[in-house]
Parts: structure tokens; C-alpha cells; sequence
């Protein structure tokens, strides 16, 4: 019982401290998801193009990010980005180093990763879509813009959904890693807690329910906006 008060909120109590490294892990993650978001749409939209340089780069970039280990990404983000920010700062007069922030490295280097493993998703939600829906709405005279914000857009993220929840939960793994960098997350909590009091069962299985219990909560939650979506759009192709 003793033991379980360290993880209360009361006198000596880690619960406040192991509830900010959730909050930390929640930021990261969502910051690297949008980022990945946004990187993973521009390499899908490379990949589907018939020029074959833009295919060639954006294959590159798939294949290097999901190639490489995920620390050595953090690594190159945090310590080479620290050397690129200190030469600009002694560039500009500052003295002495200048670290790049750790939650900008973290979600930078979480955000390029995931944003491989994105691209590949929505290239293939892309190509679920039925062709005759845009060949119909190009006999309709619709342009690239209203082609894409009334057919292409929706059915993306309705086909992606199952896709882009094995991403934020592989992102959530990921963001872990960035406690090399110093941030205060669910796993440099659970472990500074551990070392601390010398409970090392006790802090690294709640850091295990922690993250649980994020990815109980973003699973439920994105199948509940599966659902939706498809009751909005009526039921899926079997190929999708």
C-alpha cells in the first residue's frame, strides 16, 4: 500500500510529476503526427505523380526514414541541430553553445518518421478511391481544387483512418525516445521515479499503463470517427 502511495498525488507522491510526462508525451506526439501529416501529403502527392524525378525522391525519402533507426533520427535532429543553431547563434555575436530545444528536436525528428509511414497511407487511401468517381467528376467539369475538396479529401481520410491509427500509436512508441534528449516525458518521468526510489517494478509498469491507456483512448476514439465516416459515406469497397 506504501508503495502505491508513491504514485498519489499526497506528500512524496509522483503523480503529479508522471501526469506532466503524459502531457509532454500527448504534445510531442501530436506535434509529429501534424508534421508528419504534412510531410506524408507532399510525398503522396510526389509518389502519384508521373514525373519520375518527384517518384524518385519521394521513394528516397520513404525508404531512408523507415530504414534508419528512429533514435539515430533523434539523435541527428538534437545534436546536429544544436551545432547548426550554435553556428548561426556565434554567427550573430552569442558565445558559448546553443542547445536546440528538446521538444522541437523531439517532434521534428518523431514528425519526418512518421511522416514516411504517412505518405505510404495516404498513397494508398488515395488509390482506394473508385475510379469512376473522378472520371465523373472530371466529366463534370470540376476543377484540380473542388476535385480535391469535395472527392479526393474525404475518401483520403475516411481510407487512411485504420492506417493513421497504427501510425499515432507508432508514433506514441516513438516519442519515448526523445527522453535521450533530456524532455521530461512518460518515459524520463517513469525512469527519474524509478531511480529515485528504488521502485523500479512499481514505475516502469504504471509508465506501461500510461501508455496503455493513450492508445486505448486514440484507438477508441478513431473508431468511433471510422464509424461515422463510413456512415456518411456508406459502406467501403472491399479492396479499401
Amino acid at each position: 500500500m506504501e508503495d502505491l502511495m508513491l504514485l498519489g498525488f499526497g506528500d512524496g507522491g509522483w503523480g503529479l510529476m508522471l501526469l506532466e510526462g503524459v502531457a509532454v508525451t500527448v504534445a510531442v506526439t501530436a506535434a509529429a503526427v501534424l508534421i508528419g501529416a504534412f510531410i506524408g501529403s507532399l510525398v503522396a502527392w510526389l509518389k502519384l505523380s508521373s514525373n519520375m524525378a518527384s517518384r524518385a525522391a519521394a521513394e528516397a525519402y520513404t525508404v531512408v526514414f523507415r530504414g534508419v533507426p528512429e533514435l539515430l533520427i533523434i539523435y541527428l535532429f538534437y545534436f546536429g541541430g544544436s551545432s547548426i543553431v550554435s553556428g548561426v547563434a556565434h554567427s550573430l555575436g552569442a558565445k558559448g553553445f546553443v542547445g536546440m530545444p528538446p521538444f522541437i528536436a523531439g517532434a521534428l525528428g518523431v514528425g519526418v518518421i512518421c511522416g514516411a509511414y504517412q505518405a505510404e497511407v495516404f498513397r494508398g487511401a488515395f488509390n482506394a478511391i473508385p475510379k469512376g468517381q473522378l472520371e465523373a467528376a472530371l466529366a463534370m467539369g470540376m476543377g484540380p481544387m473542388l476535385r480535391l475538396r469535395r472527392i479526393i479529401a474525404p475518401q483520403v481520410i475516411r481510407y487512411a483512418l485504420p492506417g493513421l491509427g497504427n501510425v499515432l500509436q507508432l508514433s506514441f512508441k516513438d516519442s519515448a525516445l526523445v527522453s535521450v534528449t533530456g524532455l521530461a516525458e512518460i518515459m524520463r518521468r517513469t525512469d527519474v521515479g524509478a531511480r529515485t526510489t528504488r521502485e523500479y517494478f512499481l514505475f516502469y509498469i504504471a509508465g506501461v499503463a500510461m501508455y496503455l491507456a493513450l492508445t486505448a483512448v486514440t484507438t477508441r476514439t478513431l473508431e468511433i470517427a471510422e464509424r461515422r465516416a463510413d456512415a456518411a459515406h456508406g459502406s467501403r469497397p472491399k479492396e479499401a
